[in-house]
This record gives C-alpha cells, structure tokens and sequence, in this order.
C-alpha cells in the first residue's frame, strides 16, 4: 500500500512534468491503488464461522466429538473419541495448512458402552450448541477416498426429533467415486426421500480429489454446489409439495464418516462380510488408506 507522503511526492513530481509522464505516474498510482481497494473489499465477507483445523488437536470449543450410542441406518461402525481415527494433520499434498482427518479404522471385537460390538471405529463432529445459524453459505474442502460402502457426509441439522427439526445434506458419496449426492429430509420427505440428487463429477475429475462442496440456504430455496458450479436447486415450493418446510430454524454442521448401512447397501447390493461393504474396501480399511481429509469448513451469511 502507497503511504500518504509518497503520493502526495509522486502527484507533486507529476503536476511538473509534460502530459505524458502525468499519464505514467497516474496509471502507476491506479496499478498500486486497486488491488488495495479489492483487498479491502474482500474482508467485508460476514463470516459465522471458519475452521481451518490449524491447531495441534480438534478445537473442543468448537466442536463436539460423537460417541455411538444407538447406530442407525444398520451402519457398520461405531464413533468413537480417539486421536487414532479422529486428528488434525499437517502436510497433507494439496493444503496449505492442517487438515481434519477422520479415518475409518478395522478393530475386530470393539465394544461400546451398550455392549454392542463392532468390527470398525470412526469419528463424527458436529458444532451443536456452538455454532448454529439460520440461512447462509456452509462450505467445506474436502478430498475422500474411494471404495463401495465408505459413506461420509457434510452436512447441517436442526435441534429436536428428526425428520422434523430438517436435515440438509450438503455433501454424501457411498463409495462411488464418479459422483456425490445432495439431499434434504423433513417431515414426509425424509429417508429414501424424493428431494435428493446425483451429482456426478466432470470427466477426469473424481471425489478422490480435493473439492469445495457447499449450499446457499436463504427463505425459499437452497442450492448446491460443487466447486462453485450449480449441482441441484430446491425451492420451498418443491418442499411444501411433500411437507413441512423445515429449513427455517438453527441448524448445526456434522462431519462423519459412516461405514456400510442402508443407502451403501442400497446401491451396491453387498450384505457380506459386512451390510453395504464388500471385502474390496475391508481391505482399504485394513490398509489404512480409508480417509477423509477436511482442508476447512466456512459458513457465511
């Protein structure tokens, strides 16, 4: 940025000069005074809240870490509070900082405080009770790995019994590397629910790569987006068509990394070794390569 003394010199020097040195030093000055005045711009963004998992370890204040109670969706998996599938990473390719990872982790015999037993740990976070908003832009980085019946997720959800309190699913893939999915549920439009959408990636581009998936949530409609680019438009009247529109009050942000269950399962038909997950990924597990890698998680207003 040009101090005030060195345009003052500048306009000074110019004012003294033929016309076209004037024209010079006044195109310098507009090169040099632009980008200041973009920059400015730019920091007038209303930022609820950003995460760029920067820190040493999860930022509690932030976030809270599920741990399994009851499993739904005949998921595989059970969410545990471990620094071995849940922890914050640095030189991850692709990232200028930390980086979330959570990691699905193949522990044969692992049992919950219910005394069920599971074959596979993982994490899930949600910002509930800190950080909730009401409209907006939520957005994350992320880069997943591939394989049938791994099924993580980023997405918002409202407080109180659901389908009611509204779910919006910003980002799912179920293991295909080809395509996520974007999908709301309230009341009567809620599981295998009709307001939800395939969005398959560009030729040569997949979800094993890095992306920004986010939503605009206004009053009356919600879009979704890959990279900036327009997957699936829901407008409150597509909603009411079915129900209640739910997307009116506080919801909260989830990361999780789900493992078989029935939307897997439901797609690749698999019901063993595992419910949705077929001994090909059992084995991506067991290699420790199944990840997902969250570069930061931003909601405006």
């Amino acid at each position: 940025m040009l101090s005030r003394h060195l345009i003052n010199r500048l306009f000074k020097y110019a004012f003294h000069q033929p016309m076209k040195i004037l024209l010079t030093v006044v195109s310098a000055f507009l090169l040099f005074a632009i980008p200041v005045k973009a920059q400015k711009s730019s920091l007038k963004v209303d930022t609820i809240f950003f995460e760029d998992f920067n820190g040493k370890a999860l930022d509690r204040s932030k976030w809270n870490v599920e741990v399994t109670g009851q499993t739904n969706n005949n998921e595989q998996q059970a969410y545990v509070d471990s620094d071995s599938s849940l922890y914050v990473a640095q030189g991850v390719e692709g990232a200028k900082n930390g980086v979330l990872v959570i990691k699905a982790i193949f522990k044969p015999g692992y049992t919950s405080k219910e005394n069920k037993k599971y074959d596979f740990i993982s994490g899930r976070i949600n910002t509930e009770n800190k950080i909730e908003f009401t409209y907006g832009t939520a957005s994350a980085r992320m880069k997943i790995a591939g394989g049938a019946g791994l099924w993580p997720a980023f997405w918002a959800l409202g407080n109180g019994k659901w389908p009611d309190c509204g779910e919006i699913d910003i980002m799912e893939t179920i293991g295909d590397k080809s395509w996520t999915s974007n999908a709301l549920h309230g009341p009567n439009y809620f599981g295998n629910t009709p307001l939800v959408y395939r969005a398959f990636f560009p030729n040569g581009t997949d979800v094993t790569q890095w992306h920004v998936y986010s939503a605009d949530w206004s009053a009356d409609h919600i879009i979704f987006k890959v990279d900036g680019i327009v997957t699936y438009t829901v407008t409150r009247a597509m909603v009411e068509h079915y129900g209640r529109w739910a997307f009116d009050n506080p919801k909260f942000i989830i990361l999780n990394f789900a493992l078989g269950g029935g939307y897997p399962q439901g797609e690749n038909k698999v019901t063993t070794p595992y419910f949705g997950i077929p001994a090909s990924t059992v084995d991506i597990i067991k290699s420790g390569k199944a990840l997902v890698y969250v570069d930061w998680v931003l909601v405006t207003k």
